[in-house]
Parts: structure tokens; C-alpha cells; sequence
């Protein structure tokens, strides 16, 4: 039997409603979970939506404005329980809508990095023109500050991740720069791009910001800090575009009939741009799925991550990255 998704039940700015109403949307989807959290107000919230999960009580939660490494003193914080779980076999994965910064601070902490990696990364899936329909950008944001070998640690995560989670078999690696040529970039890209390759990766050169939502790579790879900004662009250049569309579908009749016309295709590509359909973003290179979410995430965004956890942990992913030859 699968080991439950233990499930930081007071992270995320509509905790525990939305993060409860998620894990009973994933229980009906065949996904154990476990949540974790003040125990009174998750069987309280429990009651009130009918629904019945497993419990494990944590004293204590780790607010969006506390420090990260408050996760060292508050042992007994949401999203520390839910990490030892994992750690301790409890549970098979771990997911928080709540602080970033303590959810990784909590999982490198509580979990341990995999051998040989020395910085864990976030890996964002994002939606593109490549074959599998998702582009793998990583770092997404957990380092900001990198050198050269750390990239090629990322790229061999990204690679493992788009075979074993999105069924990519030779994963196409890009370094994100300013331009094509393998001249072109800062320092930290001018001395990476000949360490990718010489690595055993599929190693395709420099990938330019226009091309990352092209098919020009399966995985790119950069800093966290430009993963980041990279990131949160493209969410909310989509966002504006829909704005947009919605505003010329809605001004004449001729448009509002012609709204009528596309609303099914428009209704199935607001889907797949939705950051919600992936629901949280892994961070590679520790021992154990540890995910991580937005605040602002819904019911909808939770059940995807418990989701994406459960099929992560029985991926054997963790155990692969293990098991790597390092660069």
C-alpha cells in the first residue's frame, strides 16, 4: 500500500478551508493523505465539509512573515512534522502551501541533501511547444547565488525529472543566456556552457529568454534568482493575455458571438496556462518529495500537488538521483 502525502495543512493564505477541501478532492482521486496541523481546527474544518482524513497534530506553524530559519527552533511547526514523517517512513511525501523559504529550510534540514547534490533546486514546469507540452525550468528559484558545477547538478536533476515525471527519455538541456552562441552570456554562463558539454547530457547550448516556451530545449537550466523572475513573468504574461482576450471577446456583438464560438478551445488553454494544474513545484536534491506550493493556492492547486507528490514518490526519483554517477 502507498504511503500517504502528509500535507502541511495550515500553510497557504486560505489554510485549513482550501487545504482541506483539496485533500478530500485528492482522497476521491485515490491519494492517501495525511494532514498535519493544529488538530482541533482540522477536525473542526473537517466536520463542517463533511469529510473524514487521518491527523497529526503540530503545535505550532511557521507564518508567511516569520523568518525561514525559524524552522531550526520550532520543532514542533506544521511543516517540521510533516518532513519527519518522511523522514521516518511515515509518509511517503510532503506538501506546504505555506513559507517557501521554510518549507526548503525544513526539507534540507529535516531530509538531508541526495549525495552528491550541494544545493537543492526547484524545479517549475511551465507550458510550452515541446513534445511533452511543459518546459523544465530549474533553478526556479531556491538559489540565488551559484557556481558553474551546481548547474550541471541542476541539469542532471531536470533530465532525471522530465523522464521519470513527464516521460521524456533523452531530455534536450538548455542553459538560459543572452544569446545562442556559446560566447555569449555572464561569467557563471561562459564557464558552465563547456562543462554541459562535456557531461553526458543532451546538452543543445544556450537557450535565449524568446525561446524558452519554444521547442528549443526540454530543460533550461539557470540561477534560481533568474529562474525566479523568469517564472513569475511568464505567469503573469499569461495572465494580461487572457485579461486581453477576455476584453476584445466582450466589447462588440460581433465579438461576444464570436466568443461563443471559441469558448470551449479558450476554456481548455486557460486550463493548461493555469498554474494550478500543476499545483506545486518540486524541490530536487533532497531525500525525500518535498513540494512546494503558492500561498495563494485553492482547492484545486492542492489536490494537483497531492497528486503530483504521490506519483513522485512512487517514481523512484529520489532513489535514482541517489544512485547517479556525478559530473
Amino acid at each position: 500500500m502507498d504511503l500517504p502525502v502528509a500535507l502541511d495543512a495550515m500553510g497557504g493564505d486560505f489554510a485549513p478551508r482550501e487545504t482541506v477541501a483539496g485533500a478530500l478532492l485528492a482522497r476521491k482521486a485515490g491519494v492517501a493523505v495525511v494532514l498535519v496541523g493544529d488538530e482541533a481546527r482540522l477536525r473542526e474544518e473537517l466536520a463542517a465539509q463533511g469529510g473524514e482524513l487521518p491527523v497529526v497534530h503540530a503545535a505550532d506553524v511557521i507564518g508567511m512573515h516569520d523568518q525561514a530559519t525559524e524552522v531550526r527552533r520550532r520543532r514542533q511547526a506544521s511543516i517540521n512534522v510533516a518532513m519527519r514523517l518522511v523522514k521516518e517512513g511515515e509518509a511517503g511525501a510532503a506538501v506546504s502551501m505555506g513559507h517557501s523559504g521554510a518549507t526548503m529550510a525544513a526539507a534540507l534540514f529535516t531530509l538531508g541533501r541526495v549525495p552528491g547534490i550541494e544545493r537543492p533546486a526547484i524545479l517549475a514546469e511551465i507550458p510550452s511547444r515541446a513534445p511533452s507540452g511543459r518546459v523544465h525550468l530549474i533553478d526556479a528559484g531556491a538559489n540565488a547565488d551559484v557556481r558553474p558545477q551546481h548547474l550541471v547538478q541542476f541539469a542532471n536533476m531536470g533530465a532525471a525529472y522530465a523522464k521519470r515525471m513527464s516521460g521524456v527519455q533523452r531530455a534536450r538541456v538548455g542553459l538560459l543566456s543572452i544569446g545562442e552562441e556559446p560566447g555569449k552570456g555572464n561569467q557563471l554562463v561562459l564557464e558552465t556552457h563547456p562543462l554541459l558539454a562535456d557531461s553526458e547530457l543532451d546538452f543543445v547550448g544556450n537557450v535565449e529568454g524568446r525561446d524558452v516556451l519554444a521547442d528549443a530545449a526540454d530543460v533550461v537550466v539557470t540561477d534560481g534568482f533568474t529562474g525566479n523572475v523568469v517564472l513569475k513573468l511568464a505567469e503573469g504574461e499569461a495572465r494580461i493575455l487572457f485579461g486581453w482576450i477576455k476584453e476584445a471577446l466582450s466589447g462588440s456583438l460581433k465579438a461576444k458571438l464570436g466568443a461563443l464560438l471559441v469558448k470551449d478551445a479558450l476554456r481548455e488553454l486557460a486550463a493548461r496556462m493555469d498554474p494550478a494544474e500543476y499545483g506545486a513545484m518540486p524541490l530536487l536534491g533532497v531525500r525525500g518529495p518535498a513540494f512546494i506550493g503558492h500561498g495563494a493556492s485553492d482547492r484545486r492547486a492542492v489536490m494537483n500537488a497531492l497528486l503530483r507528490a504521490r506519483r513522485m514518490a512512487a517514481s523512484g526519483l529520489v532513489e535514482a538521483l541517489g544512485a547517479a554517477p556525478r559530473p
